[in-house]
C-alpha cells in the first residue's frame, strides 16, 4: 500500500522507519520530512495544515493510508477533511483532538468522567489569575490553555515564578494559546507516559515510557520539548497500568463517545504516580517526541498493523507482541536551546553510526545543503538504541552520540538515570 505520513520531526522519522519494516508498505511519502527522512522515503513539499491540498495530493498519488504525526494538523481538522475525501486516516477528529488543544476542555472531561487529576481553575484575565495564585501559593502549575508546542507549561516553585508565567502568557508569549490559562495544583510523584491506541470503542495499551523534559542533567533547568526518553517505564507496573486504564482512559473515552466525538488514534496519557496511584497530568492526541522513537524501536514492523487496525476499527481483534527489551533515546540539541540558538551548523559523522533494528539516529531539525547535513531546529537528532537491559540500550545510544561530530550541539549524559 501507498502511505503518507504528515510531519517533519523525529517522531515522523521514527514512524516512517517502523512502517518501512512492514511488507505491507509499498511506497512511503513523508510531508514535508527532513534530511534523515529523505534517506528512507520520498519527501513532498506540502502544507500539512491544508487539508484540501493534502486530499488532492492523496488522490494524485493513489495514497491508501495517511498517518498524521503532529498535533497542529489534528487540531486544524485535517483528519476530518481527509476522511470526507474517503481516505483511511490515523488521527483523531478536530473535536476529539481538543483533549490536547484545550487544557480546560480536558479538565471538564475529567470532571464528567470522574477521572483523577489535579485540582484546577480556568482564567481568561490576568487579574483574576494573579489573585488565585496569590491565594493558593506555590508550588503551583501554570498552563497555556491551547497548543504551545510542548512549552506552555510552567511548574512554578515560587509565587514570583507563577506570576511571571501569567504575565508572559497573557502578554502573548505563546500567542493565542496563552489567551486562556489553566492553573493547577502541583502534583508530586514520578511522571510516566502511557500510550493507548483507540478506535472509537476499544482501547489497546501499546507501551510506556519516561522522558526527560528539563534541559539540564539531574532534571534541572527550563522545560524543553524533551531531551531523551526510555521504554518501558519501571513505575508503570501492571497494577498502575490497569488503574490508569480503568479510572482514567476508559472513562474519558466513554465520555468522548457520549458527547458524539469518539476518539480514534493514539492517546498519549501523561501520568503522575505517587504511592502506586496514577493521576492524569495531561492528554496529547499524538505520539510524544522523543517517546515515539523508543516505542517504534521496540514495536518495529507491527506498528503499521496496529495503526491500520486503529483506523479501521479493528483493535478488538489485535494484540501487541512486545519483545522483553528496552530502548533509550538521547536528544542532541543546538547550543542555547530551549532559548535562542543558531541554525545552519554542519553535522558530521552520521554515516559512521549503525542503522539496524537495534540502532538508529532519528532526525528532527535537519536539512541537506550542498551535500552536508545541517541543523535547522532546536532539537536536531535522537540517537536511539535497543538492548536486553536499559544499561545496554544506554551504552549503545551514547556510543552513537560519541560518533557524531557536531561541536554546535549538546546533549544530556544522564538519560535514564532514574531507572538506572
Amino acid at each position: 500500500m501507498n502511505i503518507l505520513i504528515l510531519g517533519s520531526g523525529g517522531r515522523e522519522h521514527a514512524l516512517g522507519w517502523a512502517v518501512l519494516q512492514n511488507p505491507k508498505c509499498d511506497r512511503l511519502i513523508v510531508a514535508p520530512g527532513n534530511a534523515g527522512i529523505a534517506e528512507i522515503a520520498e519527501c513532498a513539499a506540502l502544507d500539512i495544515l491544508d487539508g484540501g491540498a493534502i486530499a488532492g495530493f492523496c488522490e494524485a498519488e493513489a495514497i491508501d493510508f495517511v498517518i498524521i504525526g503532529p498535533e497542529a494538523p489534528l487540531a486544524a481538522g485535517v483528519a476530518d477533511r481527509l476522511r470526507e475525501a474517503g481516505l483511511l486516516v490515523f488521527g483523531p477528529s478536530a473535536a476529539a483532538a481538543r483533549l490536547e488543544a484545550s487544557k480546560s476542555f480536558t479538565k471538564a472531561i475529567c470532571d464528567a468522567a470522574n477521572a483523577p487529576t489535579a485540582a484546577y481553575a480556568h482564567f481568561t484575565d490576568l487579574a483574576a489569575a494573579r489573585a488565585y495564585v496569590t491565594a493558593q501559593g506555590a508550588p503551583i502549575v501554570v498552563k497555556a490553555d491551547g497548543l504551545a508546542a510542548g512549552k506552555g507549561v510552567i511548574v512554578a516553585m515560587t509565587e514570583d515564578e507563577a506570576l511571571a508565567a501569567l504575565e508572559d502568557m497573557f502578554g502573548g508569549e505563546f500567542g493565542a494559546a496563552g489567551a486562556e490559562v489553566v492553573i493547577e495544583e502541583f502534583m508530586d510523584g514520578e511522571e510516566a507516559s502511557f500510550f493507548v491506541l483507540c478506535d472509537g470503542e476499544t482501547a489497546l495499551p501499546i507501551g510506556t515510557a519516561q522522558d526527560h523534559k528539563r534541559v539540564g542533567e539531574g532534571d534541572t533547568g527550563p522545560n524543553t520539548g524533551g531531551m531523551g526518553a526510555y521504554s518501558p517505564a519501571p513505575v508503570m507496573t501492571d497494577a498502575v497500568t490497569q488503574q490508569a486504564l480503568d479510572q482514567i482512559v476508559r472513562p474519558t473515552l466513554a465520555e468522548m463517545a457520549r458527547r458524539g466525538t469518539p476518539y480514534q488514534g493514539v492517546l498519549f496519557v501523561g501520568l503522575m504516580i505517587k504511592d502506586g496511584t496514577p493521576r492524569l497530568v495531561e492528554y496529547n492526541c499524538r505520539f510524544g517526541d522523543p517517546e515515539c522513537q523508543v516505542l517504534m524501536m521496540r514495536l518495529g514492523a507491527q506498528a503499521l498493523d496496529l495503526l491500520l487496525a486503529t483506523a479501521e476499527g479493528r483493535l478488538g481483534d489485535i494484540s501487541v507482541n512486545w519483545a522483553e527489551d528496552h530502548a533509550l533515546t538521547v536528544v542532541l540539541a543546538a547550543r542555547g536551546y530551549p532559548g535562542t540558538y543558531e541554525k545552519g551548523s554542519v553535522i558530521k559523522g552520521l554515516e559512521t553510526c549503525p542503522e539496524d533494528s537495534f540502532h538508529m539516529v532519528f532526525h528532527a531539525g535537519t536539512t541537506r545543503a550542498e551535500g552536508q547535513i545541517t541543523a535547522t531546529g532546536g532539537r536536531v537528532l535522537a540517537a536511539t538504541a535497543r538492548g536486553t537491559t536499559l544499561q545496554e540500550a544506554a551504552e549503545r545510544a551514547y556510543a552513537m552520540v560519541d560518533q557524531i561530530d557536531w561541536p554546535e550541539g549538546f546533549c544530556r549524559r544522564d538519560i535514564g538515570w532514574r531507572a538506572l
